[in-house]
C-alpha cells in the first residue's frame, strides 16, 4: 500500500515507506531487524539515507553495510499535533535526529522514552516499528546506556 492508497477501513496511511529496486535491500533488511547504512568504496565514508552515489565524493562505488544499530541523541522534538493518518493517534511523540555509531546522521522517532528524561548525547539503540508490511527503524535507550560524554 503506497500513501495515497486507501484501506477500507484506515483511509489513506503516511507512515509506510514505498520501496523501489533500488531500496528494497534496505526495507527487505528492516523487516528482519537489521539497520543498513551505505560506505562508499572510494573514500571510505557512510551515508543514509540510501543514495546510489557518496554525497561526500559522488562516487557510485557504494555498498550495504549492517549498522551496528548504535545511536546517540543530537536533537529531538515533541510532535503534539500532526493531521496526517495515523500520526495523529501517536501524539505526542518524539521526532528526533540521532548520530549513527558509523558516522551518519538520521532523521528517526525515540520510543518508550518520555521527553523529560532526554539528552543530548544520550546513548539509544535500534528498534523496529511494524509499518505494513515493512518496520521503520525507530530508537529507544538501550540496556545499560546513558548520556555519553
Amino acid at each position: 500500500m503506497s500513501p495515497g492508497s486507501t484501506e477500507a477501513s484506515a483511509g489513506p496511511r503516511f507512515d509506510l515507506p514505498e520501496p523501489d529496486a533500488f531500496t528494497r535491500p534496505y526495507w527487505d533488511a528492516t523487516a528482519e531487524g537489521r539497520l543498513l547504512i551505505r560506505r562508499c568504496g572510494a573514500c571510505g565514508a557512510a551515508h543514509h539515507y540510501p543514495r546510489e552515489f557518496c554525497p561526500r565524493c559522488w562516487s557510485e562505488d557504494v555498498t550495504w553495510e549492517r549498522a551496528s544499530g548504535r545511536a546517540t541523541l543530537y536533537t529531538w522534538s515533541v510532535v503534539h499535533r500532526n493531521d496526517l493518518p495515523p500520526f495523529g493517534a501517536r501524539v505526542p511523540y518524539v521526532a528526533a535526529v540521532v548520530d549513527l555509531a558509523e558516522g551518519p546522521r538520521m532523521m528517526t522517532e525515540v520510543v518508550d522514552c518520555g521527553a523529560e528524561a532526554l539528552r543530548i548525547g544520550m546513548g539509544l539503540e535500534v528498534a523496529f516499528r511494524e509499518a505494513g508490511e515493512f518496520a521503520v527503524p525507530v530508537f529507544r535507550v538501550g540496556e545499560g546506556v546513558g548520556a555519553q560524554a
